[in-house]
């Protein structure tokens, strides 16, 4: 179960983190005045994970909670701003998570047959909160490993954020995804 698919990655330990990939969070938005609202684009500038490949193989990511930004917002009735933006992050901060840490580790790895999407089954710590969590990773012949995630925010304990008395709210499953190339020997 916990084996390397022979062509994707070689036995070793990875360093992953922004100068060789991307750790981003899409959310979504409802409610009765949902597309006056923006589906956003966030990036974790900083953070870093290590894939421990052997057996067993093990992932393990941590985040800085107050380093997103907004790279995209999309929809809305207007575009976004400078001002915004930086709303925008501070509300995630003060409101949403809180400067608590966020942590990743995992308990299992499944690798698919034949190259296929390989499962990985772990514990989150979002919020202050830690509870189970799914992702899916794919790594190509090239080396480029990407995956996703969905995180259900109320489970964590967050309350998705709202506004207009709660006829513009943030929907509460975001979706988490990395996109980085691996060495192509550790």
């Amino acid at each position: 179960m916990d084996r390397l698919p022979r062509v994707s990655i070689s036995p070793g330990s990875y360093r992953l983190g922004p100068d060789n990939g991307t750790l981003t969070v899409r959310t979504g938005r409802t409610g009765a005045v949902a597309k006056a609202g923006h589906d956003l684009l966030l990036e974790v500038t900083s953070w870093s994970a290590t894939l421990d490949a052997g057996e067993p193989t093990a992932i393990e990511l941590t985040a800085d909670a107050t380093s997103l930004k907004v790279r995209e917002g999309t929809g809305g009735m207007q575009a976004l701003d400078d001002g915004d933006r930086a709303n925008i992050e501070q509300t995630i901060d003060d409101e949403v998570l809180t400067g608590t840490p966020i942590e990743f580790h995992s308990t299992r790895v499944e690798f698919g047959a034949d190259g296929g999407p390989t499962r990985v089954d772990g514990e989150l710590e979002l919020a202050g909160e830690r509870h189970p969590i799914t992702a899916e990773l794919t790594t190509a012949e090239d080396g480029r490993l990407t995956g996703t995630a969905t995180v259900k925010q109320s489970d964590w304990g967050m309350k998705p954020y709202s506004a207009l008395f709660g006829a513009l709210k943030v929907a509460d499953d975001v979706r988490v995804e990395i996109d980085a190339g691996l060495p192509q020997s550790p």
